[in-house]
């Protein structure tokens, strides 16, 4: 047939092209098989476990704050930008000053905002005649934003520190917090005590059902509430000047706990 068609040449060359692809195709299938043949011993390793054990674990560590940390703001308007930056700069100048003034490093006093905004005014003319005019925006000058945060390594200074911040003129203190400068290595330490209840858990757990442990299939740790803080004082809102001055000197500061809250998933035999 093929000589009918191709000639005799021809019909050599069709037989040789057919026979090296046939030959190359066997090869392929052949490599393919021993590779799923390799795959068979485990096959089904990659299926969750059907017999699994769960167990929890919860620790809470308490200590007492060594640090406290506050935010305040000072706020100025001015005709220009470089009127309303003066105004700010001397009240700023003057609550660092206080913050100084009982031991807090520059280390620990932080610029978390500086903002200049244009103040408008809306105008609109009389109307004596229809149609009325327009109104429009008038320029009135501008507002200058300064925010800093303090943290206060010496605790006992927090209530002297607010007093004397709020005296200083600024236009808002808020955010007081008393925590720990350390939060890590006390979560990491309430983790592995989390752990290590989980664990005896599931050896308790699996000789009260007659199984072995197998290998930890999964682990789960509520990273949403590893920080729960105890305030005498809290964080709220802003707070008026003459009321830091004359009420707020004494902010004791209670007690922090630290939790760590996992969730241990075993495989049983």
């Amino acid at each position: 047939m093929f000589k009918q068609i191709f000639g005799e040449e021809g019909a050599k060359r069709v037989t040789k092209w057919t026979v090296s692809v046939l030959f190359f195709l066997s090869l392929f299938l052949i490599v393919q098989i021993f590779t799923v043949l390799k795959k068979l011993p485990n096959i089904g390793n990659e299926f969750y476990p059907q017999s699994v054990i769960s167990v929890s674990g919860k620790s809470e560590v308490y200590v007492i704050p060594d640090i406290a940390t506050f935010n305040f703001t000072v706020t100025e308007r001015g005709g220009t930008v470089k009127e309303a930056q003066e105004k700010a700069d001397t009240k700023i100048n003057k609550s660092l000053s206080a913050v100084r003034e009982l031991g807090v490093e520059d280390k620990d006093i932080k610029t978390t905002g500086y903002n200049v905004y244009p103040k408008y005014e809306w105008v609109q003319p009389a109307c004596v005649t229809y149609p009325c005019p327009a109104g429009r925006n008038v320029l009135t000058g501008y507002e200058v934003s300064q925010s800093i945060t303090v943290k206060v390594r010496d605790t006992e200074k927090a209530g002297d520190l607010v007093t004397k911040v709020g005296a200083s003129g600024v236009s808002n203190i808020s955010g007081l917090e008393f925590t720990v400068d350390n939060k890590d290595e006390l979560a990491a330490k309430a983790r592995e005590e989390a752990i290590a209840e989980a664990k005896e858990k599931a050896k308790v757990l699996a000789k009260q059902l007659g199984v072995r442990l197998g290998k930890m299939m999964n682990y789960y740790e509520n990273s949403n509430n590893n920080y729960d803080y105890d305030y005498a004082y809290g964080k709220g809102g802003g707070v008026a000047n003459e009321a830091v001055s004359k009420v707020m000197a004494e902010l004791p500061a209670g007690e922090t706990k630290i939790i760590s809250d996992i969730s241990i998933i075993y495989e049983v035999k």
